[in-house]
């Protein structure tokens, strides 16, 4: 079995082409004394995956880990083993996991604003027309699989937003509503069904994309440039899954001075973080102002989160700050 290695080294960014892409090596799975058990275990998962579409069933990875306990010495000791198996296969046949069957277990995102999702009952096949501005105080959630869904917006932007808790402040007073935009809560670092969402959310309404992270190493080197650009390891699949057109609406070095932001020191693993990023990230490489801002911080070594702007009141950020950072996309980070 030849597969791509999955690895921010064996990865190039070009941004014409707007993702991490793979350069081209591989790496080989024989069958052999030493690796028979692994060639049985990629044998096996790829007879359950046959099994899972021929039946149009799904799996999340825990529940496939635990099938394998049925499966004498090929079972696989540790989840990790069976992911790892599964997103090799992934790779090796260039198709998404959840076309293979295989699902994950965390759920999407939450979603409100000026947006319609057209579904369909998966019984009737009877079309279901869900509208994201009337969910109460709460908010429709991204399912696991997205690829059946239908959009309707006139909204003007999609604001990306990483906690849940700014995301519920937005939704409670509405800002949507005032903003004309969608706003997603991506939980921390968005899942694939959370991507594939927006991606496909952009993609058929030629909307742009916002992102409102904290600022610091996490938000801008894990959370940002998944969403924008994808990861290594999962780099046979980014042209699906990330969204070339979002840009950092977030909070930068600059803000955490104009704003006179609360702060907390950065740790030993974020300083790592973000020498690991100046040195190894293609897509860091790209930009100087990427580049700056990791320096930045570093130098400052202090981090502020995006609720760090309640200093100012609660709401500062819906009256003052979003309203300044749309009137000024040249301060934007790419």
């Amino acid at each position: 079995m030849s597969m791509p290695i999955r690895s921010l080294s064996n990865v190039d960014f070009d941004p014409a082409v707007g993702y991490l892409k793979l350069k081209g090596n591989m790496k080989e799975r024989t069958l052999t004394a030493n690796t028979v058990k692994t060639f049985a275990q990629s044998l096996k998962v790829m007879s359950l995956s046959k099994e899972l579409v021929l039946a149009k069933d799904i799996a999340t990875k825990r529940e496939a880990y635990y099938v394998s306990k049925n499966w004498g010495e090929a079972r696989f000791k540790e989840q990790p083993e069976s992911d790892n198996v599964i997103d090799d296969l992934e790779a090796m046949f260039g198709i998404t996991r959840e076309m293979l069957g295989f699902i994950p277990e965390e759920k999407g995102g939450a979603v409100a604003g000026k947006l319609i999702v057209i579904d369909k009952d998966s019984e009737t096949g009877k079309e279901i027309r869900i509208d994201c501005s009337k969910m109460g105080t709460g908010a429709y959630s991204i399912p696991n699989s997205v690829e059946d869904l239908r959009f309707e917006t006139d909204a003007k932007f999609v604001l990306a937003i990483e906690t849940s808790g700014m995301h519920q402040r937005l939704v409670k007073h509405k800002y949507w509503k005032s903003a004309n935009c969608i706003l997603i809560s991506l939980g921390g670092v968005p899942t694939r069904a959370c991507r594939r969402f927006i991606r496909k959310l952009t993609d058929e309404n030629d909307i742009p994309v916002y992102a409102f992270v904290d600022g610091d190493m996490y938000g801008w080197c894990n959370i940002y440039r998944t969403l924008k650009v994808g990861s290594g390891n999962a780099a046979h699949v980014n042209e699906f899954f990330c969204v070339p057109n979002a840009r950092f609406f977030g909070i930068t070095t600059d803000d955490i001075k104009k704003y006179d932001l609360p702060t907390h020191p950065l740790t030993d693993v974020d300083i790592k973080r973000g020498k690991d990023a100046l040195k190894n990230d293609p897509f860091v490489q790209q930009y100087p102002a990427w580049q700056k801002n990791i320096k930045d911080l570093i130098h400052m070594k202090k981090r502020a989160e995006q609720q760090a702007l309640a200093k100012h009141g609660l709401n500062y950020v819906i009256e003052k700050y979003l309203p300044n950072k749309l009137k000024n996309p040249k301060e934007w980070l790419p």
